[in-house]
């Protein structure tokens, strides 16, 4: 039996587009002569649909599309496809009116649906909200072969791998126990650092496990805050892994099942980026790349400072979107220094985007003669620095608003976390690419961006003479807003790796205060920042949505109160 792994990137709501998405790859399935066909999870709406399953005409809509995909589909090839099903007793039940399911279709019908069984709640997933858990054991018969069905979650609740269950029941041992010949798992995994090593780490103990081979696709593609990866997997009973998906990219897998041998045969590996800053850079490049394609924009803008942070994202967007709809802008002010201006200008040089300069002196008097008469007899202070700061986001949405461009916000984590950031000012825009990139990770990512090694990776920028796609000044110096003379970030924050150091323990690990000083932090830096990051969550909460690439992100998966009176030198366990 020969299988096809489509790994697509829908767009959530696109269902007549993700339709013709599916077709297409099942026609070229079918011309290869494979029998079976698995696309993602929720592949017909696209992942996450969220809200949209409220919608009953979202929901009558996906069922009359779903039909015609049936009726169009080569019939000699079953095709499994996600969709949200009815749940027919919801009112007798008392329970959820939706299924998270998936779809056997052949020879122009519906033969039956499989249901999602563990629906996560915690951090970016709330699939409870929407959807009953399935309670029935999912196995098709296909020429004979035996073969389990799951869905996403159903494959993580392995007590063996994690020394623990989150769920009572186990999806995966359910399904061996129906003496199964292969199991598959149609998935919409998001991407985080390192979560495939994870998820290979998985496999290869369930499969080993349970004797059987599992075949695993996974969505691809930036859909809001969320990128997932693809990097679709085929493992043997022993846990090998004999064919992967292209990372970041659609594919189409292929492996044959020898019913004989009870074993699957050896497919593609194609090379993966392993590394960290790889990962991280490829994550981005995919999620700003989708986030405007699928919001219809085709030109960005964002300003450029001279500094670390827009230098890596005009990187970014250069590379997602082509150097030629990447604008830079250039706002320099009375306090911005020399190497400011000609160290933004070399970057754009590098990446070759076009700029515009906007100096901000006469705006900047203009507010203050403005505001003299309420602000006399006080000092300059943070509201000064803060005007300069919105008066460059003004000027940023204005060319946003008057050429369609996509307004790309340059803040990252670091910043982020501790309210380091100008409500109205630099947080402008619709998409903040670096928002869960920490400061240490932006040095690194730009390190590795001038380096040999980033060449596999970064396909549309060329590094200059000196072999710099980051001049090397950009990276060199001290980090500076430059809202007033002499101004350097250390002035107002801890030094970056101490800092991020703190929020890593904070924010990913749930690290009380009493546990990050005895970890060896100062308990005065420990107080004052997580003093910020309480400060700051009612600016994040009104910031632009930021691509998520780490497990703790200040996203959908974050939800803190803003009027809250819990201080974090409570903590104490």
């Amino acid at each position: 039996m020969k299988i096809a792994i489509a790994q697509l990137n829908p767009i959530v709501g696109d269902l007549k587009g993700n339709a013709a998405q599916i077709l297409a790859v099942a026609e070229r399935a079918a011309a290869a002569e494979a029998r079976l066909l698995l696309t993602p999870e929720l592949s017909l709406c696209g992942y996450p649909p969220r809200d949209l399953l409220l919608n009953p005409g979202f929901i009558g809509a996906m069922e009359e599309v779903l039909l015609d995909l049936a009726q169009t589909l080569p019939p000699q090839l079953a095709v499994l496809v996600g969709i949200g099903a009815r749940n027919p007793t919801a009112e007798v039940t008392g329970n959820k009116p939706l299924f998270n399911s998936v779809v056997w279709l052949e020879a122009g019908r519906i033969k039956t649906q499989f249901h999602k069984q563990l629906l996560p709640t915690y951090d970016v997933f709330d699939e409870d909200r929407y959807f009953a858990p399935g309670q029935s054991d999912n196995v098709m018969v296909l020429d004979g072969v035996r073969i389990g069905i799951s869905v996403c979650e159903d494959l993580w609740n392995e007590e063996s791998f994690w020394g623990k269950r989150i769920y009572r029941v186990n999806p995966i041992s359910q399904l061996a126990g129906q003496s199964v010949d292969f199991i598959v798992n149609l998935s919409a995994s998001p991407f985080c650092v390192g979560k495939q090593t994870l998820r290979e780490s998985m496999l290869n103990h369930t499969a080993q496990q349970y004797d059987c081979p599992i075949v695993y696709v996974n969505q691809v593609g930036g859909n809001d805050d969320l990128i997932f990866d693809g990097r679709s997997l085929v493992v043997n009973h022993q846990g090998d892994i004999l064919a992967r998906g292209q990372a970041f990219a659609t594919d189409l897998v292929w492996v044959d099942y020898d019913s004989d041998g009870h074993q699957i045969k050896s497919g593609h590996l194609p090379a993966h980026p392993a590394e960290a800053t790889a990962e991280i850079w490829c994550a981005l490049v995919l999620g700003v790349r989708d986030y405007a394609r699928k919001c219809g924009f085709k030109q960005v803008v964002l300003g450029l400072s001279g500094g670390i942070d827009s230098a890596l994202v005009a990187a970014i967007a250069a590379e997602a979107l082509g150097a030629e709809n990447v604008l830079g802008v250039l706002m320099p002010s009375p306090y911005s220094s020399d190497h400011s201006i000609t160290d933004a200008l070399a970057l754009a040089a590098n990446l070759g985007v076009e700029t515009q300069t906007i100096p901000i002196a006469p705006l900047m008097e203009g507010f203050a003669q403005s505001l003299a008469p309420l602000f006399v007899g006080t000092e300059s202070g943070l509201a000064e620095e803060n005007i300069q700061a919105r008066i460059r986001g003004n000027l940023l949405m204005a060319i946003a608003n008057k050429f369609g461009r996509l307004l790309i916000s340059t803040g990252n984590k670091s910043e982020v976390a501790v309210g380091y950031c100008t409500l109205y000012g630099d947080m402008s825009g619709g998409l903040a690419a670096i928002a869960d990139v920490p400061k240490t990770t932006v040095y690194k990512l730009c390190e590795w961006l001038n380096s040999p090694a980033a060449r596999a990776w970064v396909k549309q920028l060329t590094p200059n003479a000196k072999g710099e796609i980051v001049p090397a000044h950009i990276i060199t110096k001290p980090p500076s807003a430059e809202l007033k003379p002499g101004q350097l970030d250390r002035d107002s924050l801890p030094p970056y790796d101490v800092l991020d150091d703190i929020l890593y323990r904070y924010i990913d690990e749930h690290q009380s205060q009493a546990d990050i000083v005895a970890g060896g932090r100062d308990a005065a830096i420990v107080s004052r920042v997580l003093s910020m990051v309480k400060r700051a969550e009612f600016k994040r909460q009104q910031a632009a949505p930021g691509l998520k690439i780490t497990d703790r992100a200040f996203g959908t998966g974050w939800r803190m109160p803003i009027a809250s009176q819990w201080e974090m030198s409570n903590e104490t366990c």
